[in-house]
């Protein structure tokens, strides 16, 4: 998949399909009259705008084609939404390094390199779009291509969230059993972020799509569903009280790890050192208990302050398993009938987990 740069993000979903800047770049792409655009109104761009036609219009793809068929660039507001100049000559800091070769893409680079803001250069012989944002450079790909490259990722993306829910099947039945090692826990931290990372990578795409990713978007949704949830109730069950406070808050620990490579979530080491834990080899045969943060929270309702009151009261997953009705019951907000309500959920969710292990 195509790294896009996080700053592009926003600008994607300006120039998706549907909007009237697409609209009005597709016409200049297909008349094949190339075109030079800057979107900004700053001080800083209007210093480097010299001649061309003073118009201030609103935005229509209609007028963005036929201005594009004069040589010079057109030069739109901040927010895209109406025409300021048209035929402009730029005349950007010539000292500043360019990787691109022909005259229209040099001075786009270099425009967004001095001045930070979005310049977009059509290529009158290639047909590409191309977009600059500062030291960013993304080429607009075919709505085409870009819908193949999303549905490959969510192909890819159902079959990491497969693994993950086995994972997490498995993980909740050795809970039950009290057999958890430390490798169990972040086995399934890494199959949670790898699910998450596939989730960012389709959003760009999203982003890119416009009204032709709908469908795309829906898909995603479903298939993440609960993903990102689970994974913090997760790291709140396990993350070692050695932390420091300021690092173990459990979101931050799991958006930490976004920020990590490939090789660095494939690394069982590194994630167990993340939640406090010695990064040897033997500390991942180390056995650990959850909280019980993570199960709690599947027993209809039942809210999180009473889950947290729960744990506080019996520290561990284990012994709110052994506690009797009577010793649910002294716990705050916990009466008679949701003390019975938390055995039977608890003996329900142990039966299914069990049989789901082995399905």
């Amino acid at each position: 998949m195509e790294e896009i740069d996080e700053k592009l993000l926003d600008i994607l979903k300006v120039l998706a399909p549907g909007t009237v800047f697409r609209d009005g770049l597709e016409n200049i792409l297909r008349a094949q009259t190339g075109g030079l655009i800057v979107v900004s109104d700053k001080e800083e761009v209007m210093d480097l705008v010299n001649d061309g036609f003073q118009i201030e219009t609103p935005l229509s793809p209609a007028r963005l084609y036929e201005l594009a068929k004069m040589d010079g660039a057109i030069v739109l507001d901040q927010d895209a939404e109406n025409i300021l100049f048209a035929n402009a000559q730029l005349i950007p800091d010539h000292t500043i390094k360019s990787s691109e070769t022909g005259t229209r893409h040099k001075t786009a680079e270099r425009v967004a390199l001095q001045t930070g803001e979005l310049v977009i250069a059509i290529s009158q012989r290639r047909s590409i779009i191309t977009i600059y944002k500062g030291d960013s450079k993304h080429i607009l790909e075919d709505i085409r291509v870009v819908l193949v490259k999303a549905n490959q990722a969510i192909q890819t993306l159902e079959k990491y969230r497969s693994v993950f829910d086995q994972a997490l099947t498995n993980l909740s039945a050795l809970e039950f059993e009290d057999l958890v090692t430390l490798s169990d826990v972040v086995t399934v931290i890494q199959r949670t972020e790898m699910v998450l990372k596939i989730q960012r990578e389709i959003e760009k795409y999203i982003s890119e799509l416009g009204s032709e990713g709908r469908l795309i978007k829906m898909q995603l949704e479903e298939l993440v569903n609960n993903v990102r949830e689970e994974g913090i109730l997760l790291i709140e069950d396990y993350i070692s009280e050695e932390l420091e406070e300021d690092t173990s808050d459990p979101e931050k620990v799991l958006e930490s790890l976004t920020d990590w490579s490939s090789d660095e979530i494939l690394t069982l080491n590194t994630i167990s050192k993340a939640l406090g834990y010695s990064g040897s080899l033997n500390a991942l045969d180390e056995t650990v208990s959850p909280r019980g943060y993570r199960i709690m929270r599947k027993i209809p309702r039942l809210p999180m302050p009473v889950i947290e009151n729960l744990v506080d009261y019996f520290e561990n997953l284990q012994a709110i398993i052994r506690a009797s009705v009577d010793e649910l019951d002294d716990v705050d907000g916990i009466g008679e009938v949701r003390a019975q309500a938390i055995k039977d959920g608890l003996r329900r969710l142990r039966d299914q987990v069990l049989l789901d292990r082995h399905i």
